[in-house]
């Protein structure tokens, strides 16, 4: 399990424990967490789920594969650490994890 901590554009803070296997998209629905859609279900097929992902933890979670890049270059405000959370999987050494949203997910 991990503790991920989601953050609307005004600065609201929500935490919540994720499943190791998850996707912090996953976690994020099940916990009715404003701000994160996820219309795709997890399919990475829209962008309706795009955190930027605090620095510390850019080398944890990499970098996106080449689907979620196309997709990222459909989102609003796409960021050097802008990654789509369905397609982030939820491990051990991502407790702590800290993700922001858009502006445009306000």
């Amino acid at each position: 399990m991990a503790k991920i901590t989601f953050v609307e554009f005004d600065g609201t803070e929500h935490s919540v424990e994720a499943k190791n296997g998850a996707s912090v998209m996953e976690a994020a629905i099940r916990d009715s967490i404003p701000g994160i859609d996820a219309d795709c279900g997890g399919a990475c097929a829209c962008a309706t789920c795009h955190v930027y992902v605090d620095a510390n933890f850019m080398d944890k979670v990499g970098q996106p594969n080449d689907m979620e890049q196309s997709m990222l270059d459909f989102a609003e405000n796409v960021e050097s650490n802008s990654r789509l959370s369905c397609q982030i999987t939820v491990k051990d050494d991502l407790d702590g994890l800290i993700v922001r949203m858009p502006e445009s997910q306000a």
